[in-house]
Parts: structure tokens; C-alpha cells; sequence
């Protein structure tokens, strides 16, 4: 039997603490056993971008370093394709190991886990050190959202000597990695923060606290007279809204409400300053089975809720892949979660319950929601063979709950800054930039990740930015203004330079 090399801590310990719910160290033996399972493979499939890992890792070249022991070399090879690997490492959903070779007969090689363990070392070894540019192009390049995509075009632009500053609506710099993933799967100020203090020792401008587009003093106007380029990286944040009879009534919030607040008052205050949508001792339902729905379930277990139930209108997925779905598809089987973990053993049971549609939230006198009515569904095809559902007769019943966390994904960016520039959408209301080159309809304006893909995954985000990040620099390289300027700080950048030899002044601005 393959024992993995991912592993959770004990639920009954993690469900009391907001600590990564992952063990804090693998053993040596167990990720050089991984390692060593992926030597045999002879035309690997893990790092295609269409199969398997979207940035093109080069998976068996740093799997086999692990085994030989050249840490130093893994690391190497790691970040040439990824910025962040202390990111996917915690948070993707590995793609890579869905089509992993070994994976058709039995489990796949633990790809995820030991490249999480390779920067986490390399951070713990003192390997990860400021690397600013050695020349300034002379070159402005504004990066509107500081989630994954938009941080990878920044770090990516910054290397190539572009002068990169990037805007970020909330207090904190990290986007989805920050507010979006609890600190349970991602440590915001070991993990995330770390990493955004790493970029701007390297030369990267942050600036909080600038809602791009409708505050005054970061209209779309300014931020490209004073830049060469534009780069959005502004997500997908538009949540998709379940517009059923009751759906105003108090109690009633989007998953991102209640997580956001939750880790900004986690990290201001421990909890402490109330500032935030507390499931303590409450009957919890979260309408929608992905990551996001999982997320909201282990926060409602930390708060200390009464009870949590997980509604998902789709079918149970199988036990293994169907015939339809594969390898090297990503599998659509049925996973058990940190959160799933957890209620089971809070509450006894999985806390999913499939083929269940709400018709309508029940409120209280006071206009608070105090349940749901839903019904069963089931799913067949219709003639065109496009599966729809239909309700089961006499399956209605009504759910108790004093808190529902509408977790049901996202539509796509918000419209502002897009109506503002006057960029062209496509069907999905996505800003429109063909994949390849990310230019928007507006000359010099880029878009990247989510805002441009639709909802997407981490490494899909990173590799946006990165690609994205090429072509600005392409952009910005043919014009003829180009100004190269040398590390003695000529053509007026002395300023800049002066901080970029002091990297200690380099700081989060807020405004």
C-alpha cells in the first residue's frame, strides 16, 4: 500500500486552532520514498499544461533532486516556472498529480507535497534572499489587485528591471491568498506576507487601501499618465447569488463576507474586536460543495457552531473515475476535505448532502432567516442528451439554520474599472484579452487570471501573471522611448536606486 506524503493533523486538535491544518514537516524518508516512485515514469504527463500542471513545472526533474538530495538544485529548478510555490504547494488542487502516470494504477506520486517542502527548506535554510534587478529600464508599470496573477506579473516585470507598483483595494496585499483562503491552509503572516515583504525588499511597490477606479486619488486616468502600462489582475469577485424568496432576510451572506472578515479580524485582533460574522453556537448551512464551501465549513467549526450542514444541487460524484472522465482528466471523484474531516468528527457525519435544491429561506418575526425549504432533485438527460433536473415529488422539507453561507462560486469582475476604460467583455463578462497575448481592447491595458479567465485555480492565476508579464515587457521594450538606466542611479532615478541599495525602507504604503 502507498502511503502518501500529505497529511493533516489531528482534527479533534486542528478544529481548536487557526494553524495550518497540514503537518509541519514531512519526514525525510517518506518524500525521498514519493521522489523515488516517480523515476520509473517514461513520458510523464504532470507537467503539460493541458493535462496536467499550467505553469509547466518541471516535476521530474525536481522530484529527482529530492531524491539525490540537492535541495539547493530542486529549488532551482522549482522557481523557474513558479514564483509562488509556497502557494500552490499549500492550496492547488494539484492538476499534476491528477495526471500522474503512476497515477492509472494506483496513487499517484505526491507531487504537492514535496514541492511544498522544497520552499518551505529553502526558506528555512536562508536560500530565499533579496534578488532586485541589477538594471532599471526606466519603464512604469501599474498591477491593479494583489492576488496570485497580479502578484506574479509584478515580480515577473520587476525582474526584467520595469519599475512595478501594485494597487490593492483591501489593507492587505496577498488578494484570495490573504482574505479569500483561511489562515488554516495558508499562514498569512509565515506564508503570504513573508513572501509580498521578499518582493518589495526586490524593488516592488505596495500600496493598500486604493480601490482603483473609485477613489479619487487612483482614478484609471492617473494611473496611466504616470505608467507605461496597465496590468488587471482584479479577479473574479462577483458571486453568484441564489435569488430565491427569503434571500434578503438577516443571516443570509456570500462566503466571502464571512471569510474575509473572519481573517482580517483573526489578524487584527484574534477574534477579539467582534468585527467579523460569528457562527458560535448557530445552526450553519452552506449552499455549494467546492473549495470555498469547505472553507466556510472549517471556519464555522473553529467559531463553534452547533451544527453544519453542506447542500450541493449536483450528484455525489464516484468513488473512482467514471468512464467519461479519463486520465489523464482531472478525476471528478468523490474527496474528503480538512473541513469534511473535521465535522465528521465534531458532529459524526459528513456534512454534505447531494441533489438538493432550495426553493426559499424562512425568516423569523424579527426578519432573521431561521431555515430553508429545499427538495430533492434528480438528474437524466433529456432528449438532446443535456442532463437536467427534475424535483422529486413529496421530497420538500425544511432545513434549520440561523446562518447560510451562499458559496455557489463566481460570475466574474466587477464592472467597474472595465466600464470605466470602456473594455470590451466577452460572453462571460470577463475584460476580453486573447490567451497568449492579454492585451485588452485598450492599447497598453493587460489583463490576467481570473478577471480574464473566469474562476480558475491558483497555478492557472500564476501562470497568467507570468505570461501576461511577457508581454508587457515586450510592449514596453519596442517603443522607441526606452530608457535604460544603470544601477549608479543617472536619468533621475537616484531616489529609487538610493532604496533599492537600502532594501530596508521598502514598506507597505496605506493610504
Amino acid at each position: 500500500m502507498i502511503v502518501r506524503a500529505v497529511s493533516y493533523r489531528d482534527p479533534n486538535v486542528r478544529m481548536n486552532d487557526w494553524k495550518e491544518v497540514m503537518e509541519e514537516s514531512k519526514p525525510a524518508q517518506l518524500l525521498k520514498t514519493q521522489s523515488a516512485r516517480c523515476m520509473d515514469c517514461g513520458t510523464p504527463f504532470c507537467h503539460q499544461e493541458n493535462s496536467g500542471c499550467p505553469l509547466g513545472n518541471k516535476i521530474p526533474e525536481f522530484n529527482e533532486l529530492v531524491y539525490q538530495n540537492r535541495w539547493r538544485e530542486a529549488l532551482d529548478r522549482l522557481l523557474e516556472t513558479n514564483n509562488f510555490p509556497e502557494f500552490t504547494g499549500r492550496v492547488c488542487p494539484a492538476p499534476c498529480e491528477g495526471s500522474c502516470v503512476l497515477g492509472i494504477i494506483e496513487n499517484p506520486v505526491s507531487i504537492k507535497s514535496i514541492e511544498c517542502s522544497i520552499i518551505d527548506k529553502a526558506f528555512e535554510e536562508g536560500w530565499m534572499v533579496p534578488r532586485p534587478p541589477l538594471r532599471r529600464s526606466g519603464k512604469r508599470v501599474a498591477v491593479v489587485g494583489s492576488g496570485p496573477a497580479g502578484l506574479a506579473a509584478a515580480d515577473q516585470l520587476n525582474r526584467m528591471g520595469h519599475f512595478v507598483t501594485v494597487f490593492e483595494r483591501a489593507d492587505r496585499i496577498g488578494g484570495l491568498m490573504m482574505y479569500g483562503v483561511p489562515n488554516m491552509k495558508a499562514d498569512k503572516v509565515d506564508i503570504v506576507q513573508r513572501r509580498v515583504n521578499l518582493m518589495a525588499k526586490e524593488g516592488v511597490n505596495f500600496v493598500v487601501n486604493a480601490n482603483v477606479g473609485k477613489d479619487s486619488s487612483y482614478s484609471l486616468e492617473r494611473l496611466r499618465e504616470e505608467n507605461d502600462a496597465l496590468v488587471l489582475a482584479v479577479g473574479a469577485t462577483k458571486p453568484r447569488d441564489l435569488p430565491v424568496p427569503g434571500r434578503e432576510l438577516s443571516g443570509v451572506h456570500f462566503a466571502m463576507e464571512f471569510l474575509h472578515a473572519n481573517t482580517k479580524s483573526l489578524l487584527d485582533s484574534n477574534l477579539q474586536d467582534g468585527n467579523y460574522i460569528s457562527a458560535q453556537g448557530k445552526k450553519v448551512v452552506v449552499i455549494g460543495g467546492g473549495d470555498t464551501g469547505t472553507d466556510c465549513i472549517g471556519t464555522s467549526i473553529r467559531h463553534g457552531c452547533s451544527s453544519v450542514i453542506n447542500l450541493e444541487l449536483l450528484p455525489e460524484p464516484p468513488k473512482t473515475r467514471a468512464p467519461g472522465n479519463p486520465w489523464p482528466q482531472w478525476p471528478r471523484i468523490f474527496r474528503v476535505d480538512y473541513g469534511h474531516q473535521e465535522a465528521a468528527a465534531k458532529f459524526g457525519k459528513d456534512p454534505r448532502s447531494y441533489e438538493v435544491l432550495t426553493k426559499r429561506f424562512v425568516g423569523d418575526e424579527n426578519g432573521s432567516v431561521k431555515g430553508l425549504e429545499v427538495v430533492r432533485v434528480h438528474w437524466e438527460k433529456d432528449a438532446s442528451g443535456k442532463f437536467q433536473f427534475k424535483e422529486v415529488e413529496g421530497s420538500e422539507e425544511i432545513i434549520e439554520a440561523d446562518i447560510v453561507l451562499l458559496a455557489m462560486g463566481f460570475l466574474g469582475p466587477e464592472s467597474t474599472v472595465a466600464d470605466k476604460l470602456g473594455l470590451e467583455r466577452d460572453n462571460r463578462s470577463n475584460l476580453k484579452a486573447e490567451y497568449g497575448r492579454f492585451a485588452t481592447s485598450v492599447d497598453g491595458v493587460f489583463a490576467a487570471g481570473d478577471c480574464r479567465r473566469g474562476q480558475s485555480l491558483v497555478v492557472w492565476a500564476i501562470s497568467e501573471g507570468r505570461q501576461a508579464a511577457s508581454q508587457v515587457d515586450k510592449y514596453l521594450t519596442s517603443e522607441e522611448k526606452d530608457v535604460t538606466v544603470s544601477p549608479s542611479g543617472q536619468d533621475g532615478q537616484d531616489d529609487f536606486i538610493k532604496r533599492e541599495q537600502d532594501s530596508s525602507k521598502f514598506t507597505v504604503i496605506k493610504t
